[in-house]
């Protein structure tokens, strides 16, 4: 059984096809490759692909997609599917206050300094207090495991927009 969101990926013109998966990661790799597997018999077949074709992408690639997300706690701006999609993920976050919202801060202003982008983690499902952790626990990592871990955690968001724009 397939969804109407499947059913009108299916259907949908290449350049409509292509905004949608855009909007869950700007990889134009990743995205044509998404887009040229049409049409899926179900929405997990799509997300198979969409993780094949992911992994790994280049650093051009991650800089592409880390280019299009807020920090991890301020709300995005904007009414444009990625900024529809970043507000869903940080919603489990609640409203931000005191110590949480600063240590946020302070980590977010760390982790750009040190490495020289955001700090991303896939916030769907996870509470302040474990991104937070996470934060921390990452500062420590060297340049090229925290590229690793920001690349992975890129896919898994990449991979849940796409299932939420199918569902």
């Amino acid at each position: 059984m397939t969804s109407a969101g499947l059913e009108a990926f299916n259907a949908a013109d290449i350049d409509a096809a292509r905004a949608r998966v855009l909007s869950c990661a700007a990889v134009t790799r990743w995205a044509d490759a998404v887009v040229a597997g049409r049409p899926y018999a179900d929405t997990a077949a799509a997300l198979a692909t969409a993780r094949v074709v992911a992994d790994p992408w280049s650093e051009e690639e991650i800089d592409s997609a880390l280019a299009r997300h807020p920090r991890i706690g301020e709300r995005a701006s904007g009414e444009d599917a990625d900024a529809a999609h970043s507000r869903r993920e940080q919603a489990g976050l609640g409203d931000l206050t005191g110590s949480v919202e600063e240590r946020l801060r302070a980590g977010n202003r760390a982790y750009e300094e040190r490495f020289g982008h955001v700090f991303l983690i896939r916030a769907a499902g996870r509470t302040a207090d474990e991104i937070l952790a996470a934060l921390e626990e990452r500062l420590g990592n060297d340049p090229a495991t925290e590229r690793r871990i920001a690349g992975q955690q890129l896919r898994e968001i990449a991979v849940l927009r796409l299932e939420g724009e199918l569902s």
